[in-house]
């Protein structure tokens, strides 16, 4: 049982919270940061510090947060273990836009008082990079650039209480499954929050039943970690594509933010499609909660024989709060529980 303080440093990224433990109290072994996730899972002790931030009274059924551990080599500044309630997770990006704004803040990263700084982060799906954009001695933006991210399958009709979905899967640093909203008789709005997560899970859960999200090269990348249930909100006058999209992730847990990693899955599919591309037009990508990211394709290559773009998304980060966790070895609640 975990009977040390734990200190966090606490971010939100268009309205998502990112929770950063920079010395996780407990041992978080591997050879690499992909291997360190695969031992977390397996780990009583990195289970249970998950599960204590996460959790009431600490934490809450939507808490996100990142252990911070070594790189894989000297190319990366840092690496990080991304958690939810559920488990840890391949990828975040609106972690990744906080652990850049952090890197820079605390001092970890040297950065200008006018101009971008890249901090380089290793995360189990790969080397990411968080471009920290300076301004009179201030952080005032974030890009995100994801690794390669691309379609997988198109058209996979899904069964849903409210008729069969068409789902598109894509990989965008984990696998997400993106819907219409509006095809299922709803709307990417607050006041539908509880149905939207119905439906979320529900489609996550038969595409996985089926095992129909295989990661071509990795197979601990393999499965839906995401459904981003989307709407149209027509295109700009200069062709920037406007989306409003709410992604239910792990099980039933709601981005509040546009989703990072789920942005990059966006724009692989609006890729595909002709609608976005090197040089724009960009998506304009708008959170449940009205929050914003703007996400662009700055390059192209090719995944095996799939077609892949690099992304880019763009976003801000501010820091809530510091926190100093701690644990009362007579409290019957440790390591707490989640209500929605």
């Amino acid at each position: 049982m975990i009977t040390q303080t734990v200190a966090t440093t606490d971010y939100h990224t268009a309205g998502e919270p990112f929770r950063i433990v920079a010395e996780p109290p407990v041992p978080l072994p591997g050879d690499s940061v992909a291997d360190r996730r695969t031992r977390a899972l397996a780990s009583t002790e990195a289970q249970e510090l998950r599960r204590l931030l996460c959790s009431e009274p600490r934490g809450h059924a939507d808490m996100y947060g990142g252990f911070i551990v070594p790189p894989d080599d000297d190319g990366a500044h840092l690496g990080v273990l991304f958690w939810h309630k559920d488990g840890f997770s391949t990828a975040c990006g609106h972690g990744t836009i906080a652990l850049g704004a952090w890197a820079v803040d605390t001092g970890l990263v040297a950065a200008p008082d006018d101009g971008t700084a890249d901090v380089v982060v290793d995360v189990p799906s790969g080397r990411v990079t968080a471009r920290v954009h300076r301004a009179g001695g201030r952080t005032v933006g974030v890009d995100f650039v994801n690794v390669p991210s691309y379609v997988l399958a198109r058209d996979v009709p899904v069964p849903t209480q409210r008729g069969t979905a068409s789902a598109t899967l894509t990989y965008g640093g984990a696998i997400y499954a993106s819907v219409d909203a509006t095809s299922l008789g709803l709307a990417v709005e607050p006041a539908s929050y509880a149905d939207l997560i119905a439906v979320g899970r529900e489609i996550k859960q038969a595409i996985d039943a089926e095992s129909l999200a295989v990661h071509p090269t990795d197979p601990r990348l393999s499965g839906v970690y995401g459904t981003i249930l989307y709407e149209e909100l027509g295109d700009g006058p200069d062709g920037t594509v406007r989306q409003r999209n709410v992604t239910i992730f792990a099980d039933g847990q709601v981005d509040r933010s546009p989703c990072g990693s789920g942005t990059c899955a966006r724009l692989a599919v609006l890729a595909d499609d002709g609608r976005v591309g090197v040089g724009g037009p960009v998506l304009e990508h708008t959170s449940i909660v009205g929050s914003a990211f703007t996400g662009a394709v700055v390059g192209t290559t090719r995944v095996g024989d799939l077609s892949a773009v690099i992304p880019q998304v763009t976003g801000m980060a501010y820091r809530t709060g510091e926190h100093r966790f701690v644990v009362d070895p007579a409290d019957t609640l440790v390591p707490g529980f989640v209500l929605r």
